[in-house]
This record gives C-alpha cells, sequence and structure tokens, in this order.
C-alpha cells in the first residue's frame, strides 16, 4: 500500500499590532509641481493679529535698541559728572556773598547781615539728633538708594495729582543727594557777570521742569558714584539755606540758638530740620510758634522712624526750642540797615569777605525806645490810626545808641527809615539855631523883643506877616519866654535881627546837610530835614557848640583778624557857637520844659530841655530834647503828608520823648544840665533890621567875638 506524506504547516500566533503601512514617496512628477491643497481656515489669516505681530516686533526692536541707548547714554553722563566733580572740601562754601556780623558797645551780637556761614561741619560730627531729623524728614531712605528714589517719585506723583497739580509741582520726591544737586546747581557756579542776582540765580536752578530733573537724577547718581553718603550729607549741611540769612546748619544754630550745629538739643534738631520746607516761612524769629509746630511734625517722624524713644520724643515736645537772646531781641533792624551805610559798600553791602563791625548800638536803649513807642501808641493814640513815628537816640559826641525808623521794628531789614530817609519840615524845632546864633553874637537870654504885629516885604513873593500859634501877641517878651512858648514873631524878629546867613549858617555848621533856603519863613522851620539831623546838630547844643558827626561804626574788620581795618573814634567837630553861648541856649531850652509847650517831657527831678515843632497845618510834629547824659529826637507824621489830628510837638512826641527818657535813665543818677545864668537883658526889638540889612557885618562881629572867647575864655 502506497501513500504521500503531507506537511504540517506551523503553527504562528496572530499578530496582536497591525503593521504600519509605511508612506511611499510619491513617485517624481515632470514639470510644474501640483499645488497641494489647505484648509480653508489656515488660507484665511486675521489680519488683526497680523498687525499686532508686526507692530509689537518693531516697537520690541526699536525699544530695547533705544533702551539699551538710553542706557549707555546715562551712564556716559555718570561717569563724564563723577569725573569732573571737585573735591567735598570745595564745595562746603560757595557764597558769592560774605557775611556782616554786627556787635553792640558791648561786644554782643545783636544783627547779621548778607549770608552768614557759621563754619564747616562734617556728617561726622554734627549732633546726632540733626542729622536724624534731616533724614527722617527728607529721604528716610537715604543710605539705601543709589541717588535717586524710583518709590519716592512716584509717590510725590501721586500727591501732587491727588491735589490737584501737575505731577512735577509741589511735592518732588527729591532725595538729599538730589537736593545737594540742586544746591550745587548740577555744577554750574554763579557769575556775577551774568546779568542776575545771586538770588534770581539760585531760583533759576531751582526751576522743576521735565528736563531739569532729568539733569539732576543724573548728577544725583554721578554724586553717589564719586561721593560717599557721609560727603554728601556734609556737602547738604553746610549749604543748605535755613533763613534769616543763615546758610548751613552751624549758622542757623548760632544765629537761631546761640550754639554750635554739634550741641543743639533733639527739640533744636528738629526746628532745624524743619525749615528746609521754607526757610523764610518757618524762622523762628518770624514765628516762633510756627516754627514750633512744625518741629512737633519732625519730632512725630523720629520717634516712628525709631530715632527717638517715646520718652524723649515727649520730653522735647514739652521742652521746645528757645531762641537765643540775639535771636529773641531781633533788635537793631533800622540801627544796623544804617550803619551798613556807614562803611564802604565793598566791606558791608556788596562783601566777598566775612565782615565783623563793633557799633554804638545800645540794646537796652533800642529796647526802651521800642516799649515807649509801642506804649504811647496803644495807650494814647486812636486805634487803626495809620500814623508813623520815628525815634533817634544817641551821646552827646554823636554816638547814636538806638534807632526807631518805624512802628513797625520786627524784622526790618531794608523797610523804609523815617530816621534817616524822611526830610520832614521842622517847624519851630528849628528856633534853637536862631537864638543860638544871637547868644554867638552876644544877646542875653533876658534880651528883650515885642511880640506885635510884623510883616515884611519879600521880594517876588509880596508881603509876608508872621502869625503865632495862639493867634494872639504877647507884647514885651525875653527871648528866654519867645522860645519857651514858642512863639513866632519874635523868633523871626531875632532871625532878621542877627542876619539871614548867620542862622543859615550856623544850623548848617551844626549838621543840617539839607538846603536850606535864605528867607524869614526859614526862621519857623519852613526847610526840611531828618530827624538824625536835627538830633545831631542838638547833640552839638549839648557838647558845649561844637558841630557833631552821628555815627555808629566803632571798628570794621575780617573775621578772624585782630587788627581793625576801619576805626572811629568820636563824632565831635569843629566849633560852631561858644561854649557860654551854648550854655546859655541849654537854659532856654530848660524852660520849655520848666513853663513853655515841652511841659510833657517833664523827667521829673531829672533836669531836661528840649524844643517842640509843629509845621503848618500839622504835617509833622517833633520833639527832641537832652539830659546831661543823652540826646534824643522824636517825629510823629504820615508817610503821604496827611494832617496829623490835634497832635502838636508838645503832645504825643514829647510823651513819646518821654517815655523813652525815663525808661533809657533807669538806674542812672540825675545830672545838671551844663548851663549859665542868664545876664540882665535889654530889648533889642527896636533894633530889627531891614531883611538881610548889616549880615556881612553880624558875621563880622560873630567872628570876633569868637576870637576873642577863645583866647580869654570869657564874653
Amino acid at each position: 500500500m502506497s501513500g504521500s506524506k503531507k506537511s504540517r504547516p506551523r503553527l504562528v500566533a496572530d499578530k496582536r499590532y497591525p503593521k504600519k503601512k509605511t508612506a511611499s514617496k510619491p513617485a517624481p512628477t515632470r514639470g510644474k509641481a501640483r499645488k497641494t491643497r489647505k484648509n480653508p481656515a489656515q488660507r484665511r489669516r486675521n489680519p488683526i493679529t497680523w498687525l499686532f505681530s508686526v507692530v509689537f516686533r518693531l516697537v520690541w526692536g526699536i525699544g530695547w535698541r533705544s533702551t539699551a541707548l538710553a542706557l549707555i547714554a546715562v551712564a556716559g553722563a555718570v561717569l563724564f559728572y563723577a569725573a569732573t566733580l571737585p573735591p567735598v572740601s570745595t564745595l562746603l562754601d560757595a557764597r558769592a556773598r560774605g557775611s556782616v556780623t554786627l556787635l553792640d558797645r558791648d561786644g554782643t551780637i545783636f544783627a547779621w547781615r548778607g549770608e552768614q556761614f557759621g563754619g564747616r561741619i562734617t556728617a561726622g560730627t554734627v549732633a546726632p539728633d540733626l542729622k536724624n531729623a534731616i533724614i527722617a524728614t527728607e529721604d528716610k531712605r537715604y543710605y539705601g538708594h543709589f541717588g535717586i528714589s524710583p518709590r519716592g517719585i512716584a509717590s510725590a506723583i501721586r500727591i501732587n495729582l491727588r491735589e490737584g497739580r501737575g505731577p512735577l509741582q509741589g511735592h518732588g520726591g527729591s532725595t538729599i543727594t538730589q537736593q545737594t544737586a540742586k544746591l550745587l546747581c548740577l555744577g554750574t557756579e554763579y557769575d556775577p557777570a551774568s546779568g542776575m542776582s545771586e538770588a534770581e540765580f539760585e531760583t533759576d536752578c531751582r526751576r522743576t521742569t521735565l528736563t531739569r530733573k532729568i539733569k539732576e537724577a543724573v548728577y544725583a547718581m554721578a554724586m553717589e558714584l564719586r561721593y560717599s553718603k557721609d560727603d554728601i550729607l556734609t556737602i547738604y549741611l553746610n549749604r543748605a539755606y535755613l533763613g534769616a540769612g543763615s546758610r548751613g546748619f552751624e549758622a542757623a544754630a548760632q544765629r537761631y540758638f546761640g550754639r554750635s550745629a554739634n550741641e543743639v538739643l533733639p527739640a533744636e534738631a528738629a526746628m532745624l530740620a524743619g525749615l528746609l520746607v521754607a526757610p523764610s516761612r518757618f524762622a523762628p524769629t518770624a514765628n516762633l510758634q510756627r516754627s514750633r509746630d512744625r518741629a512737633n511734625l519732625i519730632i512725630g517722624l523720629m520717634e516712628d522712624q525709631g530715632y527717638l524713644t517715646a520718652p524723649e520724643a515727649n520730653d522735647a515736645r514739652q521742652n521746645p526750642a528757645r531762641l537765643s537772646e540775639a535771636a529773641e531781641a531781633r533788635a537793631g533792624g533800622y540801627f544796623a540797615d544804617w550803619v551798613m551805610d556807614q562803611g564802604p559798600s565793598f566791606l558791608t553791602d556788596e562783601t566777598t569777605e566775612d565782615v565783623v563791625i563793633r557799633t554804638t548800638f545800645d540794646q537796652d536803649i533800642q529796647t526802651a525806645a521800642e516799649e515807649a513807642l509801642q506804649w504811647v501808641f496803644d495807650n494814647k493814640v486812636r486805634e487803626g490810626s495809620e500814623a508813623q513815628a520815628a525815634i533817634v537816640v544817641m551821646s552827646a559826641d554823636g554816638a547814636v545808641r538806638a534807632m526807631v525808623g518805624g512802628r513797625k521794628f520786627r524784622g526790618v531789614a531794608g523797610q523804609f527809615n523815617r530816621a534817616i530817609q524822611a526830610k520832614r519840615q521842622t517847624g519851630s524845632a528849628f528856633k534853637p539855631f536862631v537864638y543860638g546864633a544871637a547868644l554867638d553874637l552876644g544877646y542875653s537870654p533876658n534880651d528883650l523883643i515885642i511880640d506885635e504885629p510884623y510883616c515884611l516885604d519879600i521880594p517876588g513873593s509880596g508881603r509876608w506877616c508872621p502869625e503865632n500859634y495862639t493867634n494872639d501877641f504877647k507884647g514885651r517878651v525875653t527871648m528866654t519866654d519867645a522860645l519857651a512858648q514858642s512863639i513866632n514873631v519874635p523868633a523871626v524878629k531875632v532871625f532878621e535881627t542877627v542876619g539871614r546867613e548867620s542862622v543859615v549858617n550856623i544850623a548848617a555848621d551844626f549838621g543840617i546837610e539839607s538846603d536850606i533856603a535864605v528867607g524869614p519863613a526859614v526862621a519857623l522851620g519852613a526847610s526840611e530835614s531828618t530827624l538824625l539831623e536835627m538830633t545831631g546838630a542838638y547833640a552839638g547844643i549839648l557838647n558845649g557848640g561844637s558841630s557833631v558827626e552821628p555815627y555808629g561804626l566803632i571798628e570794621l574788620s575780617l573775621k578772624g583778624d585782630d587788627r581793625p581795618l576801619l576805626e572811629q573814634e568820636g563824632g565831635i567837630g569843629e566849633r560852631v557857637i561858644s561854649p557860654n553861648a551854648a550854655r546859655q541856649l541849654v537854659y532856654m531850652m530848660s524852660q520849655v520844659l520848666e513853663r513853655g509847650t515841652g511841659a510833657r517831657a517833664r523827667l521829673g527831678s531829672r533836669p531836661a530841655a528840649g524844643k517842640s515843632g509843629t509845621t503848618q497845618a500839622a504835617r509833622d510834629a517833633w520833639f527832641i530834647g537832652f539830659t546831661a547824659d543823652y540826646v534824643a529826637g522824636v517825629w510823629m507824621g504820615y508817610d503821604d503828608n496827611t494832617p496829623l489830628t490835634g497832635v502838636t510837638g508838645g503832645g504825643l512826641p514829647a510823651e513819646i520823648w518821654r517815655e523813652t527818657m525815663l525808661r533809657v535813665h533807669e538806674g542812672l543818677p540825675a545830672r545838671a544840665l551844663p548851663m549859665a545864668t542868664p545876664e540882665r537883658g535889654r530889648e533889642i526889638a527896636r533894633e530889627t533890621r531891614r531883611p538881610g540889612q548889616n549880615a556881612a557885618e553880624n558875621a563880622v562881629e560873630r567872628v570876633i567875638l569868637n576870637v576873642l572867647n577863645e583866647l580869654f575864655g570869657t564874653r
């Protein structure tokens, strides 16, 4: 049996995963390639998206390149400024003007002028409380930033916008470094030849514009690169203006508190730091309470920032800063202005050096004059009156001890000084020169004059008939009575008798520098003069008949020098009338107070002499007089020449004079006046000459009598 053998198939498991199909490459085609068809959504690109993409790439490309260029430019500017910055020591005192320190007769400071620089201080030597107060107030992150504070700038802009101002108006967000850059005017020094004043230059430097803020930021970063933080703070401490002419914290500490900046107490430090925001407004000499309120805010900041403990802060609030005696007195404003004109301008108003001037000023007498004026206006003058007054007190040699140039005598630097700038008619205050000329020619205080209707023919003016204030006539009177009662007709008669030129020359020799018209009305004070001139002329009567040049400057020297550049020993000049005539005139003037128009000026048991004066329509009222120790002059009137109501020289001016002299002489023993008992008189009314007749003869006679007096010491 035969059969075929068949092979059995292999057992193979089924493939669980199907075999992937590989895409076959398309066969190459000839000619133009066939375009593949795209999804319609892919074919339609969104134009807004495309535009945004293009703009973004463009802005990004320009932006990062511009930013990089700007940063490179800023870095270059910072490096340039840093390389050109000078050493710190040359930046501490760059004042264009110097200072003038004024000392009174005892050598005590009473006033300052110009820009006071107390001396160089550093951040390391200044009182820690002062340093902390400045940082707490102006820049609490000072030691943590690189010259500018973006957070501070953003905060300042937000505050300005919220308060309705522009973003750069008001709060600036400036760091101490930026403020120092402003003080340095971004490295530009003041040039007097620029045509701007120093104040205008500084104002221009502190303009707030976007361009200037950018420059300021660059300069501040350059300072941070070149100097240490303490170096920058040192510049700031020395250059900041703090009011009342104080440049730097050392000058301000001395000016307000009479101590160095390294010795100030917390309350004083807070007050000084509070001045930075507005030096003139918050200066304690302008308004002490406002300055203290500002200081309390600073104390609160110091407490919040950990510079003061709660007990220290409370102690500072309970014991506020007090001004020094000189700062509190604030005396001598008018006097100081006048003394500044006594020296050469290149050593006073325009000085570039620090100058010290020792003066004749007496702070106690100044206070007495100010208090007297205030008391009379408070108690004797109607409320709301705009009448003004001025006072001058001096010694017999012309040394001016006090000067009040108006009713406002606090912070009066540069104000109108009525004592030296107002030329007003003198009225009967001029009469002592008329009678002084007669006495110098040999007439006696007891010589008789007839007070009667009297007329003169004035060439070019016609007939002139002087009238008495009382509108009546006294008949036969002595020269003493005529002066005491201030009778006009006798004064004109004596004026005509002795010669007009003689009287005018004597008045001029006594120091009345104003032009005096040679006319009969001069006898009644028709010519103008200043209070200082008139008071100086009366001083000449007191000192025995010699002229006087009022002076206030004793020595002028540069600060730190022992030898003065200028000196003044006294103001007495040449003899004008004989000593005997002067003593007789003093007697006549003493009777003005004893039984005449100056009764309200009496000083009790203290001998005094003087003369009142009232001009036509009472536009000016005067009282000038003296004791054996001091001469004082008072003027009262309106600046616009409005007539005074119910005021004569023997009224309110006499009372101001009395109140002044009572205070001035407090504690001084009473001394007798240098006066002579009058001789027996004769009648001189019938000797009255026609206008101008024998004026030359009178002058010759006067010269002869003066020579005889000098030779024999008698008349």
